[in-house]
C-alpha cells in the first residue's frame, strides 16, 4: 500500500504539473536528487517524445521573411546555452502591415509549450482575434524537452537564478529574430508573463526599456536586485487577494523547498516602485469595479506611461479568465479575463 500510495501521489503531481502552470507546484516538482523527480522527468521525456510530432519542425532563425500564417519553433544558442521558443503568426500577416508583438514568458516549472497551449492560457486565439504575433520563448531546464524550465529574474527562481543565466539577452535575441522575420512594430513591443514570467517581465521592464513598450505580469512581483529603466515603461499587475504562493503582502507559501524561490516583493511595494520609477502621479483612479474584481490606473506619468494595478477578491495563483485548474486548488477568477484586460491596457497606450 505505501507504493501504491506513492505512486498515486506521483500521478495526481503530474497532473498538478499539467494542469496549474504553477511555481509553486513546479517547484515543488522540481526539487532535483528525488526519485519522485526522475520519475517526473521521465514521464516528461516520454511526453515530450508523443508530442513531438504535433510541434512543428526546428528551425533556425536565417532572416527568411515570413508572410503567411502558421507556428513556428526555433532553437538558438545564447551565452552557450541552446535555447528555443515558439512563434504564432497570426492570420492578420496576410494583410502586409506592421504588426504589435506579445511575448509571452511561462511560469516557473512551466515551458513554452505549456504557454502556448491555448486550453491553458488563450493566447493563440488572442492573437487571432487581435491581430498580434505571440512568441513563446522557453526558459532553462535540465529536461531536453524544455519542461520544468524557470527564468533568472532577479531573486527569483530556481536554476535560473542561481546560475546567473542572461534571460534579459535571450528575449532581447528572440525579439531581434522575429523582428528580421515579420513586419513588426517597433512601437507595440509588449511582454507579459504568469508567475516567474511575470517576475522576468517586470526584469525586462527595468533592463530593456528600450524595446518594450509596456509589460505586464500575472501573480509575479518585482523581484529584481536593481532597476534603471532606461525610459519610462507601462506597467500592468494582475493579482488575486488570497493568492497562496506569491503572496499578496509579500512573502512566499506553499514551497517545500523555499531556496528555490525568495521572500517575495508585495504587491502594494511592487506598485509603489513602478508609480515612482514612472513619476506618476500619487494618486489613482478607479477604471474597473466589479464583483470580484477592481482595477486602478495611476496616470500623469512621464513619458506618457502608466501603471495600473487590477486585484481579484479569488482566484489563487491562477490566470484570470481561464478554466482550467490543479486538482485539489481553487479555480481562476471569474471576475475578469486577464487576456481582455492586458490588451486593453496595451491598446490604451
Amino acid at each position: 500500500m505505501p507504493f501504491v500510495a506513492r505512486r498515486l501521489g506521483v500521478l495526481c503531481l503530474l497532473l498538478i504539473l499539467l494542469t496549474g502552470a504553477t511555481v509553486a507546484l513546479a517547484q515543488d516538482a522540481g526539487q532535483g536528487g528525488t526519485l519522485r523527480q526522475r520519475l517526473i522527468e521521465r514521464w516528461l521525456e516520454r511526453k515530450a517524445a508523443r508530442d513531438e510530432a504535433q510541434l512543428p519542425p526546428a528551425e533556425t532563425a536565417n532572416g527568411q521573411a515570413i508572410t503567411t500564417p502558421g507556428n513556428h519553433r526555433f532553437t538558438l544558442t545564447v551565452g552557450g546555452r541552446p535555447r528555443s521558443y515558439l512563434l504564432h503568426v497570426p492570420r492578420a500577416v496576410q494583410a502586409g502591415r506592421p504588426l504589435p508583438l506579445w511575448v509571452a514568458l511561462h511560469g516557473g516549472g512551466g515551458s513554452a509549450r505549456m504557454m502556448a497551449d491555448d486550453g491553458n492560457y488563450g493566447l493563440v486565439s488572442a492573437s487571432e482575434q487581435h491581430g498580434f504575433v505571440v512568441v513563446f520563448p522557453n526558459g532553462i531546464s535540465k529536461i531536453s524537452s524544455g519542461a520544468l524550465a524557470t527564468w533568472n529574474a532577479g531573486r527569483c527562481c530556481g536554476a535560473a537564478r542561481d546560475e546567473g543565466v542572461d534571460d534579459v539577452g535571450f528575449i532581447r535575441t528572440v525579439v531581434g529574430q522575429v523582428q528580421g522575420m515579420l513586419p513588426i512594430d517597433r512601437q507595440r513591443i509588449y511582454a507579459t508573463g504568469m508567475s516567474n514570467g511575470g517576475m522576468m517581465a517586470q526584469r525586462l521592464a527595468c533592463e530593456a526599456a528600450d524595446v518594450f513598450r509596456a509589460i505586464t505580469s500575472v501573480a509575479g512581483t518585482d523581484n529584481t536586485t536593481a532597476c534603471s529603466p532606461s525610459r519610462p515603461i507601462a506597467v500592468l499587475h494582475i493579482h488575486a487577494k488570497d493568492d497562496p504562493h506569491v503572496l499578496f503582502n509579500g512573502g512566499a507559501g506553499g514551497f517545500r523547498d523555499e531556496s528555490k524561490v525568495t521572500d517575495f516583493t508585495s504587491v502594494p511595494e511592487t506598485i509603489r516602485r513602478w508609480v515612482g520609477r514612472d513619476r506618476c502621479s500619487a494618486t489613482p483612479r478607479n477604471v474597473l469595479s466589479r464583483a470580484g474584481a477592481n482595477c486602478e490606473r495611476y496616470t500623469g506619468c512621464a513619458g506618457g506611461a502608466q501603471v495600473q494595478l487590477c486585484v481579484t477578491d479569488t482566484g489563487g495563483h491562477s490566470w484570470p479568465g481561464t478554466t482550467k485548474s490543479a486538482p485539489g486548488k481553487e479555480g481562476p477568477s471569474q471576475a475578469i479575463r486577464a487576456n481582455d484586460v492586458i490588451w486593453d491596457f496595451f491598446q490604451g497606450l
